[in-house]
């Protein structure tokens, strides 16, 4: 038994020299620490509409945040973590040195972690997700230049900036719809109340609803953001012990080799059913016979073997997924539910995260959670619009915003919970007041590090990655 297992239970058997040790731990201590920066940096984003609206005290809300960010992250699902994953090339980062692995690694998390704490520092709300992406792009380029090949997934990369970019839009404008429903169909006087002083708190009715959607905001911003944290971590993992955590070993052999014969069953009928087109038959039996040459060798400890094996199963997961998405071949409602079924019970293979990992990172974020909230929450609550939050507004914005973040979650997508939750709380204001309503100065510190977030974490991580290389 390695050193390693004795500092680090959940690891296992590993075959790490000392120096790679201490890097695959500062490693791990640096996703926890961008975890918990990304609990204070965001923690405003769902209490300050109850701080600011009276509904609850600091005290409560703080702790009350932090549980639900813990319980967004750990019943949230993996789809966003597996999203985030997929932005890197996993399949060379195993075939390479485990440095190479390291060096993309540190350059990422060390880079979301300098910008987030000086735009926390600053009381400027910026995106934790919109950073770890800049970074996680920086660090593609710059394995591309030094090892060639696609070091960015530019497919997901598109489709990730577009939810970061139409995220807050959206937010914006459902925002003022909602605020119009309120003034001119609800006409609930107290909902447009500010209140007045420590005691001037809202009716019970109102505290509860903004209580709901505090409530709500946080969840989904564990469940969303927090999963980031699962990716990067899953990502350490796999570029430090890719023979161990690349493709899932607590899934049982005899179950996979029956989900691969049943997927050529299925995949031979359709084909029948279909004359042969659209399906490359000889194909998908050659992928899935490779497959099962692989698995049979599988284990903990092979890394080739588990690098091809995770090859051959990604190869018959995306065949089954082009038949699935091809409108022209002709499925029954049975076939197309059972290759459904087929692919995500092989997808698990390959998308997938122990407990010991989401729950690390639930525990970080909701720790995280607790601290260092108020810079940010004074911005949100005082400085984006120019009057103080009424209910209606405070209401509003995070209604909007848990919406926009739960869809997201449901559908893989990351989006910012700051630009969301910001861009809600302006909606609101300008549906109050017009234009005027806003504060000018603390837009354009936002917008201006909405702007420069993206190539500012792409040139941190590139120059740390090209620092780091000059050690491995």
């Amino acid at each position: 038994m390695s050193s390693l297992s004795v500092i680090l239970p959940f690891v296992g058997d590993t075959h790490l020299s000392t120096p790679l040790l201490l890097i695959f731990l500062l490693c791990l201590l640096a996703v926890v620490a961008f975890e918990f920066v990304n609990g204070f940096h965001d923690t405003a984003n769902a209490v300050a509409t109850v701080i600011y609206t009276k509904a609850l005290k600091p005290v409560i809300a703080i702790p009350w945040s932090g549980f639900w960010n813990f319980m967004g992250v750990f019943t949230g699902g993996i789809a966003v973590a597996m999203g985030i994953l997929k932005l890197v090339p996993l399949d060379a980062l195993m075939n390479l040195p485990i440095g190479v692995g390291a060096c993309m690694v540190l350059a990422v998390l060390l880079a979301s972690i300098a910008w987030n704490l000086g735009t926390w520092y600053l009381g400027i709300p910026c995106s934790s997700s919109h950073t770890m992406i800049g970074a996680m792009i920086g660090a593609g380029l710059a394995f591309t230049w030094y090892y060639g090949g696609a070091g960015v997934n530019w497919g997901k990369a598109e489709e990730i900036g577009l939810s970061l970019i139409l995220s807050p839009i959206i937010g914006f404008g459902l925002a003022i719809l909602l605020m119009y429903f309120l003034k001119h169909v609800i006409k609930y006087h107290a909902l447009f109340h500010i209140p007045q002083g420590e005691n001037d708190r809202p009716p019970m009715l109102i505290r509860g609803l903004l209580i709901m959607t505090c409530t709500l905001v946080s969840f989904f911003h564990g469940s969303n953001d927090g999963q980031k944290g699962v990716g990067l971590l899953m990502l350490i993992l796999i570029a430090f012990l890719p023979a161990k955590f690349a493709v899932n070993h607590h899934i049982a052999k005899e179950k996979v080799l029956t989900e691969l014969n049943s997927s050529e069953v299925l995949l031979k009928k359709i084909a029948v059913l279909n004359h042969n087109e659209g399906i490359n038959m000889a194909e998908f039996i050659k992928r899935t016979n490779q497959t099962k040459i692989h698995l049979a060798k599988k284990n903990e400890t092979d890394k080739e073997n588990t690098y091809q094996f995770r090859k051959q199963i990604e190869g018959v997961i995306e065949m089954m997924g082009k038949v699935e998405a091809n409108q022209h071949i002709k499925m029954n409602v049975s076939d197309k539910k059972q290759l459904s079924e087929i692919k995500g019970e092989l997808s698990k293979l390959v998308d997938f995260a122990p407990l010991w990992v989401i729950l690390t990172i639930s525990i970080s974020l909701g720790l995280g959670t607790m601290i260092g909230w108020k810079r940010i929450v004074v911005t949100i609550g005082e400085k984006i619009g120019n009057e103080h939050l009424n209910y209606a507004q405070g209401a509003t914005s995070e209604i909007v915003a848990a919406s926009t973040i739960g869809l997201s979650t449901a559908f893989g997508l990351p989006v910012s919970t700051t630009h969301v939750l910001s861009s809600g709380i302006a909606g609101a204001m300008v549906a109050s007041g017009g234009r005027n309503n806003l504060n000018n100065n603390t837009l354009k510190s936002i917008g201006l590090a909405w702007v420069l977030t993206l190539p500012v974490s792409i040139v941190l991580a590139i120059l740390l990655f090209m620092l780091f290389h000059l050690f491995i």
